[in-house]
């Protein structure tokens, strides 16, 4: 909606604060979604969505991966 308004008025400012206000959203949040969707999009650096869950993914095999070492070490001692 607020890409639609932007469109709309030409990149006029206060659209994201009247999107907000017709969904009963605070600017600040739908704000942060905008600019996501924008880095998502490609139309502004950052770590894109994708990005991220991969990226936590990842570290997620990384630290089960160490607990299986450490494991293995501490059998290995014995």
């Amino acid at each position: 909606m607020v890409f639609e308004v932007r469109r709309q008025t030409g990149g006029a400012p206060g659209a994201i604060a009247r999107v907000a206000d017709q969904l009963g959203v605070h600017r600040e949040a739908l704000r942060g979604w905008v600019r996501q969707a924008e880095i998502d999009e490609g139309q502004r650096p950052g770590t894109s969505t994708a990005d991220a869950q991969r990226i936590a993914e990842l570290e997620r095999e990384v630290r089960e991966l160490r607990r299986a070492n450490e494991i293995l070490k501490a059998a290995a001692a014995f």
